[in-house]
């Protein structure tokens, strides 16, 4: 350590939030160069290349081939499959000095479908998966976290290619095999759940997300059936329809100050209307605008029950690639048909506004809604009868005790931190490329793609997420950047001559040792050696005169003496356990 390029802190970086970040910083593993953009140090660069080794493995266990492909991409590709726009701001744009256009990949469908058309074209060729461990550019918006929200970041991405369904559905569970096997090894604890394809496209797409109270994904799962999904593709369970019979006609009341929710409630619970009213009777509408990439902005009126509230991210999830945006002042003044506090759907309707409500709006159900002119509410509108929607939309926040959509018991929320990713792609891109090879019978046949993603770098800062307490981070030891940390905390000649010895005899027994022999004083040593985070502390101290050295476990804590002249043994079997 001694010659080690390290420096640890005392205090917390600034910037901070979430516990991996602090750590990471303080114990000398990573240094921040701008927003989302991270260097790595040793330590850092030894976690994270264990990180890559155990992917690897289990990426190539199962007949995945490497390659690497590289990030300055031409912008053609892209545009062939419009992702040089669907990506919007999210992607990195350059030109090269004649005025070419470039991009720096955030993912590689396109290149990797251009690679097997250029080298394959025969259905003897495949099945085959190849892969990537590669940086990617996102421009995040909102870079947060340290490395796990970051604008530059490593990531394994991996590709299938068959010739079937049936055989894109093998190479899919592979892949989930593979991943469930790479974040046991790591000691992530996280689980599987439904998710939305998004930009990738496709069908069949699940997440895996690292448990975490700081995760940016908000997940749902029913303890009765284990159904699981990020929020974004909770399915809602809609009522069965009600039929209109004997329902009074709709009528507009006088609601004077009554523009948000919970003063409508007020009133209604005061106008006699023979029960009690609540959030849920009424229809909140919300109107946002969309446009599709490179086209114009056009009002899109979103109408939900008055107790739940937009989920940004359900909203955005549902009607991607479209982008989203609240209207301005401007908006309103310009469609004056738009009663702020005041908007039903009969304006919307009548404007010729796309209209799509929350699946919780059937048929036959009655609400207390806008009557489109200040100070007034219709009480009784029936979906179905007075206004029909032009369809659903998955918008409204998802909570705990919601009913699980498989009918089996409620609904728990938690977060998470998303860690892999696995997608069938179908045909999406092999049919943008034309891509075909000869079949068995002599005709052409489109292959299938996969795409499988792990957040190689994110992984680091999840497992200090996961793996850390009050004095500093406490590495699995898959992939701890050393085996062991032999501490010298005696000043004695014969102790340091002694520890160096003890260091030279793991070394040759292949056991990487960081060696603490700088010159300062037992608690820096011990404190450091906490924050690192070696999940082996040996500590050769005042004991040694009595034969003694010293084994810490950075895991539980535990110590324990044993005799100086058997350590090497010992520590070689704490080691491989």
């Amino acid at each position: 350590m001694s010659h080690l390029f390290l420096r640890t802190l005392r205090d917390d970086p600034a910037d901070a939030e979430v516990a991996s970040h602090k750590l990471l910083v303080r114990a000398g593993y990573v240094r921040r160069i701008a927003p989302g953009v991270y260097s790595w140090l040793p330590l850092g660069l030894r976690v994270l290349r264990e990180v890559e080794r155990v992917v690897r493995e289990e990426m190539n266990s199962f007949g995945a081939q490497e390659i690497s492909l590289p990030a300055l991409l031409p912008r053609d590709p892209y545009e062939t499959t419009n992702r040089w726009t669907e990506y919007g701001d999210g992607l990195f744009r350059l030109q090269d000095r004649k005025g070419a256009d470039y991009l720096l990949g955030p993912t590689h469908e396109e290149m990797f479908a251009l690679t097997v058309k250029g080298e394959y074209n025969s259905y003897k060729d495949f099945p085959v998966t190849l892969y990537q461990v590669q940086t990617k550019y996102r421009d995040e918006e909102r870079p947060r976290a340290g490395i796990l929200r970051g604008r530059e970041f490593v990531m394994k991405d991996s590709y299938s290619f068959d010739l079937t369904d049936e055989g894109l559905a093998r190479s899919y569970q592979a892949h989930r095999d593979a991943y469930e096997r790479i974040f046991a090894r790591l000691g992530v604890t996280y689980v599987i759940v439904s998710a939305t394809s998004g930009a990738m496209g496709g069908s069949a797409s699940e997440e895996f997300l690292a448990e975490s109270p700081i995760g940016e994904d908000t997940y749902v799962r029913c303890v009765e059936s284990g159904y699981a999904a990020n929020v974004e593709a909770v399915k809602t369970l809609a009522p069965e329809p009600i039929p209109f019979d004997g329902q009074p006609a709709a009528q507009i009341h006088d609601t004077p100050d009554a523009a948000t929710i919970d003063a409508l409630v007020d009133w209604a619970n005061g106008a006699g209307l023979g029960r009690e009213i609540t959030g849920a009777d009424t229809l909140k509408n919300i109107i946002v605008k969309t446009r599709v990439p490179g086209g114009e902005w056009e009002l899109l009126g979103i109408g939900l029950p008055g107790d739940r509230e937009v989920d940004d991210k359900r909203l955005e999830a549902s009607l991607e690639p479209a982008e989203v945006a609240l209207l301005t002042d401007e908006d309103f003044t310009k469609h004056p048909f738009l009663a702020k506090g005041y908007i039903g759907p009969k304006a919307l309707l009548d404007n010729e506004v796309r209209y799509l409500v929350d699946p919780r709006v059937v048929d036959g159900t009655s609400w207390i809604t806008g009557a489109d002119v200040a100070g007034k509410h219709y009480v009784g509108l029936v979906a179905g009868r007075d206004f029909t929607p032009d369809g659903t939309i998955e918008a409204a926040e998802v909570r705990d005790g919601d009913p699980s959509p498989d009918g089996a018991g409620p609904l728990v929320a938690a977060r998470g931190i998303e860690i892999g990713h696995v997608f069938q792609l179908g045909r999406k891109y092999t049919d943008a490329f034309d891509v075909n090879v000869l079949g068995e019978n002599g005709k052409p046949v489109r292959p299938t793609m996969g795409s499988y993603g792990v957040g190689v770098s994110r992984l680091v800062a999840v497992i200090a997420e996961q793996h850390h307490d009050d004095k500093g981070l406490r590495w699995p030891a898959e992939v701890a950047p050393f085996a062991v940390h032999l501490v010298i905390a005696n000043k004695d000649e014969a102790a340091r001559e002694g520890a160096e010895a003890l260091a030279a005899e793991l070394d040759c027994a292949g056991i990487e040792v960081l060696f603490d022999d700088r010159k300062a004083s037992p608690g820096v040593k011990f404190k450091d050696s906490e924050l690192i985070g070696v999940p082996l502390v040996v500590v050769v101290g005042r004991g040694y005169a009595d034969g003694k050295v010293e084994l810490r476990d950075r895991f539980t804590g535990e110590a324990r003496e044993i005799p100086a002249d058997g350590a090497l043994a010992e520590i070689v079997a704490a080691v491989r356990g």
